[in-house]
């Protein structure tokens, strides 16, 4: 991000976000409400391993996890932040061992939140949404354990967000591999069935929304991977990716070239992140029937997500104004 004189002037702030997928850490820079740095850090720890059909986490995900977060609070501690928000979302919602991970964070000195799906929809919106005010836009995040699709508005000089509909669906790249693959690679029924089981429920979405924003906005792994993989981007370039239009055309063809590779043949695409690539194609039949349910030929790709909405949450908390999310965090 652009403006980084003066920063002694800035609050630093760090964001842990624990997803079924991937663990993500941002350190910020803001200055009078405004973001004026931000960097990441993503590790794929696969925390949702198996949740969908045990109900719990496995001994190996915790540490993983851990592991993860350990390296950020090192980290979060060397940037000098004045406040660490930690948030954890679908897989950590539905593991009945959840308390066991919690423990594990606290020790490291976080004090982590499980967060609704609504919630996780509110904070991705409002990240979203700054690149696009007052524009009625429809923004989904699809993860490895849900999938939350929020339309609306952001008013920046009302401090408000304008929200139609906002809804958490258990749709994710994890939970659908769990629940429909059993073959490397899977069969073409099990693709279908996936499929099916996806666009039904999107489409009743979209349906009820009657007239439906002309712009769709996606984050994530699996939609910033895709760009990656269709202009075969190594190494991989964010800026590039920012604000990229993806079309369904480009989704389609990079399904075809997965669609019969074994998850060691996938790794080997240029573009791809191999930890992402067992639940790789699983996230591109998401994304597919998202966009095929709501009529959509297009998309828009942001770098921004629930990280750059927590941040701008974080930072209205400590300079004592109500959160436009409608949430306060917990602040270690």
């Amino acid at each position: 991000m652009a403006d980084l004189q003066g920063m002694d002037d800035c609050v630093r702030i760090a964001a842990v976000d624990l997803g079924t997928v991937s663990s993500r850490l941002a350190l910020a820079r803001v200055r009078d409400g405004r973001i004026v740095e931000l960097t990441k850090h993503s590790v794929i720890t696969d925390m949702g391993r198996g949740v969908d059909a045990s109900g719990a986490f496995d001994a190996a995900a915790i540490e993983r996890v851990e592991a993860a977060c350990a390296q950020f609070a090192e980290e979060a501690r060397t940037f000098g932040a004045a406040a660490t928000c930690v948030t954890l979302t679908s897989a950590a919602r539905d593991a009945s061992n959840a308390e066991e991970l919690l423990d594990r964070l606290a020790a490291l000195g976080f004090i982590p939140q499980v967060i609704p799906g609504e919630v996780e929809a509110r904070l991705t919106f409002y990240g979203v949404a700054h690149d696009f005010p007052g524009e009625r836009i429809a923004v989904a995040d699809p993860g490895g354990g849900s999938t939350e699709i929020v339309v609306g508005s952001y008013l920046p000089d009302a401090a408000a967000l304008e929200l139609e509909r906002v809804h958490s669906f258990n749709i994710g790249c994890r939970r659908l591999t769990d629940r429909f693959f059993t073959a490397d690679p899977p069969e073409a029924s099990e693709l279908d069935a996936a499929a099916r089981w996806a666009y039904d429920q999107f489409a009743t979405y979209w349906s009820g929304l009657g007239e439906l924003p002309a712009r769709l906005i996606s984050v994530g792994g699996t939609v910033t991977t895709l760009v990656a993989l269709e202009h075969e981007l190594v190494p991989y370039d964010s800026d590039f990716v920012h604000l990229r239009e993806l079309s369904l055309d480009a989704v389609e063809r990079q399904l075809g070239r997965m669609q019969g590779l074994t998850v060691a043949q996938i790794m080997q695409l240029k573009g791809m992140q191999a930890k992402r690539a067992p639940m790789m194609l699983a996230g591109s039949v998401i994304i597919r029937e998202l966009m095929r349910s709501g009529g959509y030929r297009a998309l828009t790709v942001s770098e921004s997500s629930l990280l750059a909405g927590v941040v701008a949450t974080v930072d209205e908390t400590l300079r004592g104004t109500t959160p436009v999310v409608g949430w306060t965090p917990a602040l270690a």
